[in-house]
């Protein structure tokens, strides 16, 4: 039967969620507490990978078992084989044609940030600090430049092989509350670094270091000039994938 979890994980520690041959990853560490408790040898999917330092609050993962446990059960038997950081929220099952990656239609991202000088314990691990709130009311007028159907080479971090760079970004919502400024991007799909990079278009808008004529010009020549800050991954979290 073919299994779909639903986890969650502080990335901080991980390099990553794809197994690599040197570095402590989501990916092996799941299959790892999987063979352990089903004595199998499993390869899990997941819906995207996640890079060194990004979260994850609702990570999909599908895998095939034998294993005889009803599988509401699955997430309660695998939570004391992983470690504090990763851990499985919910076990369900699915139609063997179900593919947690291709089946997805939509995934959102969230990037946080936080207004200081000083980073503070509680924050420094899943927010990315800035000096000053940029401007609320111009970040969401270069938010709907960026929504919709474009070629986003603009936003692909150099030396990513992927050749077709047109996605869909159904959504920017940029919320503050006090010192805290949350965006929350939702696309169909969304290439190496670019959700970091949506992030740091918006906030070098709002800071005013990047007009909305040179956002919207980036955009339509694909050329980010050296304008567009990645931001760092700590504030990225995989917040949602969605399958209807």
């Amino acid at each position: 039967m073919r299994i779909l979890l639903t986890i969650s994980y502080d990335g901080t520690d991980f390099c990553g969620y794809q197994i690599q041959p040197n570095g402590r990853t989501v990916e092996e560490t799941l299959n790892v507490a999987i063979e352990k408790l089903t004595g199998e040898s499993v390869k899990s999917v997941a819906s995207g990978r996640t890079d060194s330092g990004v979260h994850a609050l609702s990570q999909k993962v599908h895998f095939d078992t034998e294993f005889k446990i009803p599988p509401e059960k699955f997430a309660n038997a695998l939570n004391p084989l992983l470690p504090p950081d990763v851990k499985v929220i919910k076990s369900q099952k699915v139609s063997d044609s179900f593919h947690v990656r291709y089946s997805a239609k939509r995934k959102t991202y969230r990037y946080s940030m936080v207004v200081g000088n000083i980073e503070r314990p509680l924050e420094t691990r899943y927010k990315t600090l800035i000096p000053t709130m940029p401007d609320i009311s111009l970040m969401k007028e270069g938010a709907k430049l960026i929504e919709g159907e474009h070629d986003f080479k603009c936003f692909l971090a150099s030396g990513s092989s992927v050749k077709d760079t047109v996605r869909t970004v159904y959504s920017i919502k940029i919320i503050k509350k006090g010192r805290n400024l949350d965006f929350y991007v939702t696309g169909n799909g969304f290439l190496y670094n670019m959700v970091r990079m949506i992030a740091g278009a918006l906030v070098a808008v709002g800071e005013k270091r990047l007009s909305l004529t040179e956002l919207k010009e980036i955009i339509l020549s694909g050329d980010r000039k050296n304008k567009v800050k990645t931001m760092q991954a700590k504030g990225l979290t995989l917040y949602s994938v969605i399958y209807k």
